[in-house]
């Protein structure tokens, strides 16, 4: 295993046969709260991580407590970084999980420095924040008053409705710097559910995060992503979806349809093959060109999703194409076996954006969308 930037020495008699070694490792533990799971406890040197290269992200910068996440979710992109660490992107990702144990202090240090210029830090875009070692750990409150206290802007996205400890302090801290906060939501289907995200909060206790996140008065997205091509991207599915979304006080939405990166696309093709193989062959021809596919399934997804959208109240006020939709929201007539209106082939890399009529972020507020 591989733990380049945690180089303080440190060995301890709990660690793992064969842990001690690593350098940074203070110990690794499995506790009876956590079957399965073990719990690497390390020590970082830097605790922010600079976006690398021009990027059209909106920050650049981002922390995570976290590597490797327990919400196991079958098709998470982040699959792959746990290979850096020599760790396979299979059931490693979701079970050997490191926990920055000196984090915030490391942050707080990291925030004082007369160079920081307060740029817009993203949480959750690798691993969850709030995946359930956080429970243990409480790493969160203290980076939260860290970038608050240094008047640093942030934004959180999460499925772990663990995050519900925190709305209070995010409610106050959101006074003094801007704050966005979004909740994942991928499938609404409680079976689906189980079989791709076991260790995820199911749908409804992610809904009930963001009602309670908006009635402390802060605006909460919801992104519907990823859309699974054949498996929830039907009408019936996205009305169902979007409709509970839009019922649970959400600001806005954002459709992102499923990618799949090294790591990732292994994991998932397996599951794929074992749940529903009559879809395989179509979806090695829908991802036949990598992680993203022709732009054909985007305006696809586009011209069924907007529709639904505005029916459910998250459609745009104003005209415009939103953001990352192709503006030919044609068919994709002539593809092998796809009938008229369902699966086509294709991806989307980036999907419709859109607030509720009236939704907007105030100057002390950061939407996520």
């Amino acid at each position: 295993m591989r733990w380049d930037g945690q180089r303080l020495d440190a060995d301890e008699g709990s660690a793992l046969p064969g842990m001690p070694s690593i350098r940074g490792l203070l110990r690794s533990v499995q506790v009876a709260e956590f079957p399965g799971v073990t719990l690497h406890e390390v020590r970082c040197r830097s605790a922010l991580n600079a976006v690398p290269g021009p990027s059209a992200m909106p920050f650049r910068w981002t922390i995570n407590p976290y590597r490797g996440c327990s919400h196991a979710c079958t098709y998470c992109f982040a699959r792959g970084s746990h290979e850096w660490l020599e760790l396979d992107s299979g059931h490693d990702f979701d079970s050997q999980i490191v926990v920055k144990t000196n984090l915030v202090d490391v942050l707080r240090r990291e925030l004082a420095r007369p160079s920081w210029n307060r740029g817009h830090v993203a949480l959750g875009t690798n691993t969850d924040p709030y995946q359930r070692a956080e429970g243990r750990y409480t790493l969160m409150p203290g980076v939260i008053d860290a970038l608050a206290r240094s008047g640093t802007p942030f934004s959180i996205l999460t499925k772990g409705t663990l995050a519900r400890r925190d709305v209070p302090l995010l409610a106050a801290v959101s006074k003094d710097v801007p704050v966005g906060l979004g909740v994942s939501l991928a499938i609404w289907d409680d079976e689906l559910h189980a079989a791709l995200e076991p260790g995820v909060p199911t749908p409804r206790a992610r809904l009930e995060l963001v009602r309670t996140i908006t009635g402390a008065g802060l605006s909460c997205g919801v992104f519907l992503a990823p859309v699974l091509p054949g498996l929830t991207d039907d009408e019936e599915s996205l009305d169902a979806t979007i409709g509970a979304i839009a019922g649970a006080g959400a600001s806005g939405a954002t459709v992102l349809a499923l990618h799949l990166r090294p790591g990732a696309r292994q994991w998932f093709m397996a599951w794929l093959a074992r749940a529903h193989p009559d879809l395989v062959a179509r979806y090695e021809q829908l991802y036949r060109r990598g992680a993203y596919v022709p732009a054909e399934y985007r305006a696809w997804l586009s011209k069924r999703v907007m529709p639904i959208l505005a029916r459910h109240g998250l459609g745009r006020q104003a005209g415009g194409t939103a953001r990352g939709v192709a503006d030919d929201a044609a068919g994709v007539p002539g593809l092998p076996g796809d009938a008229e209106g369902e699966f086509p082939a294709g991806s989307l890399p980036d999907g419709p954006t859109t607030s509720a009529p009236g939704a907007a972020s105030g100057p002390e507020q950061l939407s996520l969308l």
